[in-house]
């Protein structure tokens, strides 16, 4: 019994808010605070603070685990920045293998990330001023190389800009072998600076811009006819398809080259392709919704202001097409039947309401909302509701997913503004109301607000299983990977994911089965 007193006590901590917490392991919590990293400040976290935890962390863990880990965040959790520095940490205490070479071969997914990478190891090495990339890990130099054989002219064109460390600059660092004369050929384009300028929906645009017009009119049209020519020509991503709705709407295109948007929207197989962040499709929403509620531009001509003014007319079908395009993203999460009665929890407190990155509109509440609503929609028996001073459910509708989330948002500050998740145990246990499945999405920052009450989401938890619902499960979706957790995990039915993007339900999948999410993370081979 003192033995097991003492454990208990060495993983006891408090969070951010004050409130008793448990830490996780070291693999967890390097798992927590990189699939939720978007290398800016959070609410309760600087990111020079999280930065130093992550190098702690980094050395806490075994090696081809951080590399493992580096691949699955890039491939599976769509990220981009917080891979890069765990590959430049790992090059760092690393070597003897090839590990490091195949991971960095691993997180390059674009022609770009070469250079961000390199930028990323020159800055956290701090070989600024006079100090130059001249002692490049000999592995990271490898995996660079490899790399630098999987890209074409196209890729390597498309991403070859301006900045600290240019494309050019890349190539005589790394020094890859050209596979064959063809390669060759292109990478002596990339030093002599003649690489083609690519056919992409930013350099058409930009070279239109830079055209002189005899009339506003005149630009409104060649506009128009431009948007039409992207959508014709399949060169317009899916990602910047969606990011130019508005755009695209405001130009006034035809009502086939906006059908022609609509199908590509919704299309399954796009959507799949595209690995886009769910929230995504909900910052498109809210762009359109915006574009209609705001005035008309007074100052032109009458006929320039309908020019301008677009097709406001065919926002719904938009605004059918992204949901559409949502219900796709959500067609192969595993959900539950009938038979299983699951509770869904959203964390809408203050700490919740910060953005994602410094330039993004979507909040971690959103978030949160978001990957709850997907889940939603996939479930048979289902309740949902969101908690801040206090918990309240919530009806809506199974197929609507971005509409969900606009109704809660709408309902913003009914529950006010703390983080007392231990309600919503508190009420189904006092209501005697059996759950097989509760999932709680949230940045794990829970705490009683009440000075009245001693009552603590861990100790209702263990009373539900008790009293109500022995063979009950607790989820916890860890937005934000703070570095604990408010209920210990891995005992008495409690599990942890983290992540924004729709993959975090396969980790769930994989929990189902018996399994962790660490287990995702180390199946994945490099």
């Amino acid at each position: 019994m003192k033995f097991n007193l003492l454990s208990k006590l060495k993983n006891q901590t408090v969070n951010h808010a004050g409130a008793k917490a448990f830490t996780l392991s070291p693999e967890m919590e390097l798992y927590t605070a990189v699939v939720t990293w978007s290398l800016n400040d959070s609410f309760y976290e600087k990111n020079e603070t999280r930065m130093d935890r992550l190098r702690k962390l980094i050395y806490e863990c075994k090696p081809e685990f951080v590399g493992k880990l580096a691949v699955y965040a890039r491939t599976k959790m769509y990220l981009r920045s917080a891979p890069l520095v765990l590959v430049t940490e790992l090059a760092k205490l690393h070597s003897g293998d090839n590990l490091v070479a195949r991971v960095t071969d691993g997180v390059i997914g674009r022609a770009d990330e070469i250079t961000e990478l390199l930028a990323c190891y020159e800055l956290l090495n701090k070989r600024t001023g006079t100090k130059k990339l001249n002692r490049l890990s000999k592995q990271l130099q490898k995996g660079l190389s490899t790399a630098f054989n999987r890209f074409d002219e196209y890729q390597f064109g498309k991403y070859n800009r301006d900045g600290v460390i240019k494309l050019r600059d890349a190539l005589f660092l790394v020094h890859p072998k050209a596979k064959d004369e063809l390669q060759q050929v292109l990478f002596n384009k990339i030093v002599n600076g003649d690489l083609q300028t690519p056919y992409t929906w930013e350099t058409e645009l930009s070279a239109l811009g830079q055209m002189n017009f005899d009339s506003d009119e005149a630009k409104a049209i060649a506009f128009r006819a431009k948007w039409e020519e992207l959508i014709d020509s399949g060169k317009l991503g899916y990602m910047a398809l969606l990011r130019n709705l508005r755009n695209i709407q405001e130009a006034g295109v035809s009502y086939l080259h906006f059908q022609k948007v609509c199908a590509r929207l919704a299309n399954a197989d796009e959507v799949a392709k595209a690995k886009q962040f769910p929230f995504r499709y909900l910052a498109a929403y809210r762009e359109l919704i915006a574009a209609g509620t705001e005035a008309p531009v007074r100052s032109l001509t009458k006929k320039l202001s309908s020019l301008l003014s677009g097709n406001k007319g065919y926002t719904g079908e938009l605004l059918e097409a992204l949901e559409k395009a949502v219900q796709a993203s959500a067609v192969n999460i595993k959900g539950f039947d009938h038979e299983t009665r699951v509770l869904l929890a959203c964390d809408v407190s203050g700490s919740m309401q910060t953005p994602v990155s410094a330039k993004s509109k979507i909040l971690l509440y959103d978030v949160g909302l978001m990957l709850a609503m997907l889940l939603q929609n996939r479930c048979k028996n289902v309740e949902v509701g969101m908690f801040g001073d206090s918990w309240k459910t919530i009806a809506v509708p199974r197929n609507n997913i971005l509409g969900n989330v606009q109704e809660f948002y709408r309902r913003e500050g009914e529950v006010g503004y703390s983080t007392n998740g231990y309600l919503v145990i508190k009420d189904i246990l006092s209501r005697k109301v059996q759950m097989d499945k509760v999932f709680m999405f949230t940045d794990a920052q829970l705490w009683n607000s009440h000075a009245n009450s001693a009552l603590d989401i861990q100790t209702l938890w263990l009373r539900y299983k008790a009293e109500v619902s022995p063979n009950a499960r607790l989820y916890l979706f860890d937005l934000k990977g703070y570095g604990q957790a408010p209920l210990q995990i891995l005992r008495n039915d409690v599990y942890l994911v983290a992540g924004w993007s729709d993959k975090v339900f396969e980790v769930l999948a994989a929990i189902e089965n018996g399994g962790s999410a660490l287990d995702a993370i180390n199946n994945i081979e490099i």
